[in-house]
């Protein structure tokens, strides 16, 4: 009998192990040798991994892989890779297609892409992926993404999603962003360095979950110019009180 409750027990500890949500950082890259000497191109991406809860890690998963072919591709649309490691082959062979046809040129091609859980809670899971790329041209692309998360389903939240009242948080967030950059109330948002489209200001695409509170975060040509860089507003959760409903 003691026996059978001591399997018993165990069998209870290894399902309920099973069903944890964790995440695990896996890494991936690939590398042309062709037509190349000392610089390759290259493209190294770590990603976290979901494991456990079947449902759960799978629907995150799959929504992180869509952002990662958003990102990594060349041309007029993302490849139709259903893998990590078909991905970064697409890549690197859009390279070496592009290198046969123009052997003389120099193609210092290169992508890294990096992606953290940044912040986790009962209510919410927040993804980074912090990304560069470069495929010709003055200079490559850097910016971060932004993936929000319900644990229990594993459900992508929408950044409208967040709040009990998303445009009295738009107003809210704009004087902030008012005060921060020093804009007169009696102007357009624009009337400094910025660049809203129509004049109006425009929540970011990208919101991070922090510890201090939440980031308001504007990637390079999303308001500003290149050289301006990124944008940042970090607004504390004391604030948000009446307007945020994850945490």
């Amino acid at each position: 009998m003691k026996y059978c409750l001591y399997f018993t027990g165990l069998l209870l500890l290894l399902v309920s192990c099973q069903k944890k949500l964790t995440f695990e950082d896996t890494t991936y890259n690939k590398k042309s040798t062709y037509l190349c000497d000392d610089k390759c191109p290259e493209i190294n991406v770590m990603i976290p991994i979901a494991k456990g809860q079947a449902e759960v890690s799978d629907s995150i998963n799959k929504k992180v892989f869509s952002v990662l072919k958003e990102i990594v591709y060349f041309g007029e649309k993302p490849y139709n890779a259903t893998t990590y490691d078909s991905l970064l082959v697409a890549f690197i062979n859009s390279y070496e297609k592009l290198k046969r046809e123009f052997p003389e040129d120099k193609f210092g091609w290169e992508a890294t892409i990096e992606g953290a859980v940044k912040y986790q809670t009962d209510s919410i899971i927040n993804i980074e992926i912090n990304h560069y790329t470069y495929t010709g041209g003055a200079h490559g692309y850097q910016g971060k993404r932004s993936l929000l998360f319900n644990p229990k389903t594993g459900k992508n939240i929408n950044n409208d999603m967040l709040f009990k009242n998303y445009n009295d948080f738009k107003a809210f967030a704009e004087k902030k962003f008012r005060f921060k950059f020093k804009i007169p109330t009696n102007h357009g948002i624009n009337a400094t360095k910025f660049m809203f489209e129509d004049d109006k200001f425009q929540l970011p695409l990208n919101l991070f979950f922090t510890d201090k509170g939440l980031l308001l975060y504007y990637n390079r040509y999303e308001i500003a110019s290149y050289a301006d860089g990124p944008q940042e507003l970090l607004l504390t959760y004391e604030e948000l009180k009446e307007y945020l409903l994850f945490k």
